[in-house]
């Protein structure tokens, strides 16, 4: 019965996550482009697979990887083991993201748009390396007791220099696979590691040294990535490539026609299926070989653990079907009917509504606001860190969209978003500056992720002269940059105020 009664309140946190979107698409639909899309159905059905993959998935992990790598963590921390527990963040890192659905929606993207020559797997290994080496990074930041600074402003540094001999089709991409590694599963996982090991320290303060993970692991993909499209655009000889076909089923001649679709949906399905237990497979084989081999202590409740990674696999099928019926057809559908109303003021005002509906009630942001509210000890209010995220959120993609519809350089936006964000931290409190980069990194969860790309390559496919690879990503870079940029201004503006008042924020 406990356990109907978490799945319950999984399904209405999935729910929840997604009917901000539902309202501010339906008012937009019913106020502005007064028409209903001709595939409703569709659209609405994969709605509903998608909020019920999201709360099995989840249950799957508070089943079985949640509490086999916490209880790693906190036996490596306490034996004091360094080079197994940084092994272990790098293992786990990358076994979290390689198995990212948003990631891989992206990726998938990627590749389609350019005609093959982005490979959508290596994309995904090359990120998912990154984040398991900043993991250990980080993890060794924590016990060094080094600022977050220290990394930070030289990575940033290094990445936007990467940038000015970058090819223009891999930057936009770059910056986006930085915000989609950080989402409701790596979040909390990557947070309560750094929390954890900071709490076990002496002279470590969780709220300085603890946050900053989630701040790693978004800027180092995007150095990663466009140093691997410096290597596949220097390599191309100008040749098509040409897309590996997914394997087709013989089915026998004669068949009616029902029965043949019917085969082919089902083999489609099944195959779609094994490709989710391909992905999961790194997580569990992770957990389990340190389990074994390094803790060697047996698996406590096994029934129970093998059931939830059963639930993962489940869970994420129905999540990525969701996404092709619900989320990436809505997106779309809303850049080209807003782009035919031919008034850049409604596309401006959607981005903004979609940008902070998608992101107030994003469950890793409520998670990370309530940590930052006991770490803070009254210095801070998860509820006010919710706002300040959602609002960077809705300028940040607001000012994605714009410079879409003007065509103007990425390179130049970032530069510039990249120079406030430095001056910011430059002068606000010490002890905002970790947790405000890493609230840049859970904006970024499984529905705000597809639903943004989607709309930013159906503005590039729907505007004249856009180039989609070149200008449809990049939403989710400023989704991700802009909520450090209200945060770390909310806390100068406080520490003014309490400077020159003496009152209480």
């Amino acid at each position: 019965m406990t356990a109907l009664r978490q799945f319950l309140g999984l399904l209405w946190h999935s729910f929840r996550n997604l009917l901000p979107i539902v309202l501010v698409v339906g008012l937009f639909q019913g106020l502005l482009i007064r028409e209903v899309p001709e595939d409703w159905v569709s659209i609405a059905t994969g709605m509903a697979v998608l909020v019920f993959g999201v709360a099995v998935f989840l249950q799957g992990l508070e089943l079985g990887i949640f509490p086999i790598g916490k209880n790693l963590s906190n036996e490596f921390a306490r034996k004091g083991k360094l080079l197994p527990l940084l092994l272990f963040g790098f293992c786990l890192g990358f076994a979290a993201v390689i198995a990212e659905p948003a990631l891989t929606a992206v990726a998938t993207k990627a590749e389609l748009i350019s005609a093959g020559r982005i490979d959508a797997l290596t994309l995904r290994v090359i990120v998912a390396v990154s984040v398991g080496l900043v993991v250990a990074l980080g993890m060794m930041r924590t016990l060094l007791g080094h600022s977050l600074l220290w990394y930070l402003l030289p990575g940033y540094l290094i990445a936007v220099g990467v940038s000015y001999v970058a090819p223009p089709q891999i930057i936009g991409l770059a910056y986006d696979a930085g915000g989609v590694t950080t989402n409701i599963v790596t979040v909390p996982l990557i947070a309560a590691m750094g929390l954890g090991l900071a709490a076990s320290l002496r002279g470590r303060n969780p709220l300085i040294q603890g946050f900053g993970l989630v701040a790693l692991a978004v800027m180092v993909p995007r150095l990663t990535v466009q140093l691997y499209g410096l290597l596949v655009y220097a390599l191309d000889d100008g040749a098509t490539p040409v897309l590996a076909k997914s394997p087709h089923l013989v089915l026998p001649a004669g068949l009616d026609e029902p029965v043949h679709d019917l085969a082919e949906l089902v083999y489609g399905m099944l195959g779609e299926l094994v490709h989710m237990m391909l992905d999961v497979l790194p997580i569990i084989a992770v957990v389990l070989l340190f389990q074994y081999l390094v803790i060697r202590r047996p698996l406590a409740h096994l029934p129970k653990v093998m059931g939830g990674f059963m639930l993962v696999i489940v869970g994420l099928y129905a999540f990525v079907l969701g996404l092709k019926l619900g989320l990436f057809p809505i997106g779309q559908q809303m850049a080209e009917q807003l782009i035919q109303l031919d008034s850049p003021l409604y596309l401006h005002l959607f981005a903004f509504a979609i940008g902070f509906a998608a992101t107030i009630a994003e469950p890793a942001l409520i998670a990370i606001g309530e940590k930052a509210e006991e770490a803070g000890r009254g210095r801070l209010k998860g509820n006010r860190i919710r706002l300040l995220v959602a609002l960077g959120v809705a300028i940040g993609i607001m000012i994605g969209v714009h410079r879409i519809l003007t065509g103007e350089s990425l390179l130049l936006y970032i530069m510039v978003s990249y120079a406030l964000v430095i001056l910011l931290t430059w002068a606000a409190p010490k002890y905002i500056v970790p947790l405000a980069f890493d609230l840049g990194g859970v904006t970024t969860s499984e529905v705000t992720v597809p639903l943004i790309t989607a709309l930013g390559i159906g503005l590039a496919t729907y505007i004249e002269g856009r180039d989609v690879l070149i200008d449809g990503f990049g939403l989710i870079a400023f989704a991700s940059l802009f909520p450090v940029v209200t945060v770390l201004l909310y806390a100068i503006v406080v520490e003014l105020f309490t400077r020159t008042s003496g009152g209480e924020a």
